[in-house]
């Protein structure tokens, strides 16, 4: 942990890329696309995004033909290989454990913290039983809380759209349970951040302190898995400094 901290000052401080340990590179899975490929044959077309490992052992992650499978221990991430500011997520997920719970970050600077997990926007993805497991004094959590909940974390501010306490939770409920496959489509534009969940907006944030920074894939406790990962890169906005996250040296794989 004092690795982390004093490299993440030097990042921060002098400005300088320094390697973190552990940050080897993996695997591909996903991929990405500028915008101008759907509008332009003679553009670059999808490109394989490369992953790279936090704080995860070799084994918390294997492929199943074209679905990439965690095994949810230890706690922590992997991390694309580049950032990403503004751009449209098309991922699918599902638990195979009642109450299971994971979720994606973007906007990251990829260093854990205390708690294993990094900084960030989190993309909550937690199995609908979660709720029955977790009574507190008789009453149930609200099962919004399991569905796609948007919240900045490590110093990570946003403004909610539905707010439940500094978090936002769903509108609506859409999730399916263990088994089942779900559908998000994460919009990330200018600090703000608008939740599809199986067709359906029903979620959002605005004014993030950080709209720049790394995705990651969480590993918190239960199987999980993910396919169809599709990122389309959109145009670049007016970001300071200080909102985007240093970046990190890449390992040569």
């Amino acid at each position: 942990m004092r690795f982390y901290l004093s490299s993440f000052v030097l990042l921060i401080v002098f400005g300088i890329n320094v390697p973190l340990m552990g940050q080897d590179y993996l695997f591909e899975f996903g991929k990405s696309r500028g915008l101008e490929s759907l509008v332009s044959p003679d553009s670059p077309q999808e490109k394989p995004i490369k992953w790279f490992n936090v704080n995860t052992e070799e084994d918390t992650w294997h492929f199943e033909g074209e679905e990439l499978v965690c095994k949810g221990l230890p706690i922590g991430v992997i991390r694309s290989e580049n950032q990403y500011e503004n751009f449209i997520m098309h991922v699918e997920w599902k638990h195979m454990e009642a109450g299971g719970n994971s979720g994606t970050f973007v906007w990251s600077s990829a260093v854990p913290g205390d708690n294993r997990l990094p900084d960030g926007v989190e993309v909550q993805m937690l199995e609908l039983d979660w709720v029955n497991q977790n009574i507190k004094d008789g009453v149930l959590p609200p099962i919004a809380y399991v569905h796609g909940e948007l919240f900045g974390v490590g110093g990570v501010t946003t403004v909610p759209d539905n707010p439940r306490g500094t978090r936002s939770k769903s509108i609506e409920n859409r999730c399916l349970g263990k088994g089942e496959w779900n559908t998000y489509v994460v919009v990330c534009v200018d600090g703000v951040i608008k939740l599809s969940v199986n067709g359906k907006f029903v979620n959002g944030i605005s004014q993030s302190s950080q709209k720049k920074g790394y995705i990651c894939l969480e590993s918190e406790g239960a199987p999980i898995h993910f396919r169809n990962l599709k990122i389309t890169e959109l145009p670049p906005g007016i970001t300071s400094a200080d909102q985007i996250a240093p970046l990190l040296d890449t390992p040569k794989e």
